[in-house]
């Protein structure tokens, strides 16, 4: 189990690298759960996203009120909290501010399983209303429009992705990332192909594989720190 430090420099390093890759701009949080407690780990509301450091990652509990750290959490810290009460298997949530698939999402399009990377996706869900998720109410919608699955899309607003750890989360952001460009680049020359249902299965499940996760954690790692 890792530490809390462990933990918090995760964070900070997914950040910086989703900020990196344009799946996070100067908004943007990513969490993760304390195991044991109602408590999480977040990026606070004024960090630079493109200069993080532990130091801005703060301990809240679900009802956003501080734990330890003394700047205050994001506005929409209700994203996490919410799917952390209805989810025991979430141990990470990100929201990100993407570029390509929020492309879809204003225009209405679905981002479709065009990639193989696609596959471990799941089901992308839709949240159809334009806002910014800083009360629990619209959290709790929020929240039922992902249901059991583990990507949301938010109407001309971005993403939340929920996992089992942090990277899992990363993994999922980056993926609904570059299968939303890649879609809309094969849109400009012709009707990209999309995969089946027993192709998704196979490859899901060869690709959903702690190491093939890390594999791609540790890429734009290696960039991060070039």
């Amino acid at each position: 189990m890792l530490t809390i430090a462990e933990q918090k420099q995760m964070l900070v390093d997914a950040i910086l690298m989703m900020e990196r890759a344009q799946v996070i701009d100067f908004n943007g949080h990513f969490s993760a759960r304390v195991a044991g407690t109602d408590h999480m780990l977040i990026n606070s509301g004024k960090s630079v996203r493109s200069a993080l450091t532990v130091d801005d990652i703060v301990t809240i509990d679900l009802d956003g009120n501080l734990v330890e750290g003394d700047a205050v959490p994001p506005m929409e810290f209700h994203i996490h909290a919410e799917i952390y009460r209805r989810r025991p298997d979430v141990n990470a949530v990100v929201h990100t501010h993407p570029l390509w698939s929020t492309l879809f999402s204003m225009v209405g399009l679905p981002v479709l399983p065009v990639i193989m990377q696609a596959a471990v996706l799941g089901e992308i869900r839709r949240f159809d209303q334009t806002a910014s998720i800083n009360t629990r109410p619209l959290a709790e919608q929020l929240a039922d429009a992902l249901g059991n699955h583990r990507v949301v899309m938010l109407k001309s607003h971005g993403a939340v992705v929920a996992a089992e750890g942090i990277v899992e989360a990363f993994v999922l952001g980056v993926y609904l990332e570059e299968t939303a460009q890649r879609q809309h680049l094969a849109t400009q020359i012709g009707s990209p192909a999309v995969l089946s249902a027993e192709q998704i299965t196979v490859i899901n499940r060869n690709l959903w594989k702690p190491n093939l996760l890390r594999k791609v954690w540790d890429y734009h790692y290696g960039k991060l720190k070039r």
